[in-house]
């Protein structure tokens, strides 16, 4: 099943930053963008995300189209099919870790799992305010956020950069799971091209065209 669709995506700013973008994502498959800085990386993902609507092309996601959808339609699709982990964690700062996963898991009906929770090496910072965290363990809390309301779109910007390579690997480990158990799906951007090639496909994003690398 398709569960993501791009075609024809262009996009500029003061200067043109990439045309005739196409992409399909299916069910359990992962995609890694890869690209130096200034590419364009995190505004294709922007784009696809329905956070940022393109210049040309358009957006199918789960066999709907994003164009024209109103405010009310695109923050309904964003909280009950879209999960979101950025390199800015958001998370509720006068919350707790735990109430941070709280929120997701009101919002998305559904259950916290402590498995999830122990995957992610954070069980001993639940009860203490995301301010006292580092900045690795803000990020796991972040991804376990978002994975608490069972996403079937995962879009993630360098969601291993603050990891080290062992946690890195394993937050990977984690999503590669979830895609299968889930049905879902996930689009990485990452500078980081081995965890890009933890992905069933990777592209590059340079001189304004996306082109696949595996």
């Amino acid at each position: 099943m398709t569960l993501l669709e791009a075609s024809g995506i262009c996009h500029r700013f003061d200067y043109p930053l990439f045309e005739d973008i196409d992409l399909t994502l299916d069910a359990t498959e992962s995609v890694a963008i890869i690209g130096v800085s200034g590419s364009g990386k995190s505004t294709l993902l922007h784009i696809l995300s329905t956070l940022l609507t393109p210049q040309s092309g358009q957006v199918t996601l789960m066999g709907q189209s994003v164009n024209g959808l109103d405010n009310r339609a695109l923050v309904a699709l964003r909280r009950d099919i879209l999960g979101l982990i950025f390199q800015s964690h958001y998370l509720f700062k006068g919350f707790s870790a735990y109430e941070n996963l709280e929120v997701a898991a009101i919002l998305g009906e559904k259950s916290i799992d402590p498995a999830l929770i122990d995957r992610l090496g954070i069980a001993q910072v639940m009860s203490q305010k995301v301010t006292e965290l580092s900045g690795g363990q803000q990020q796991r809390v972040s991804i376990a956020r978002v994975l608490t309301k069972q996403p079937k779109i995962i879009f993630a910007d360098e969601p291993t950069g603050n990891l080290d390579h062992t946690t890195a690997t394993e937050v990977m480990d984690l999503f590669s799971n979830y895609l299968v158990e889930r049905g879902a799906a996930m689009v990485l951007v990452t500078h980081d091209e081995t965890m890009a090639h933890r992905c069933d496909r990777v592209y590059r994003l340079e001189a304004r065209r996306l082109s696949r690398l595996k």
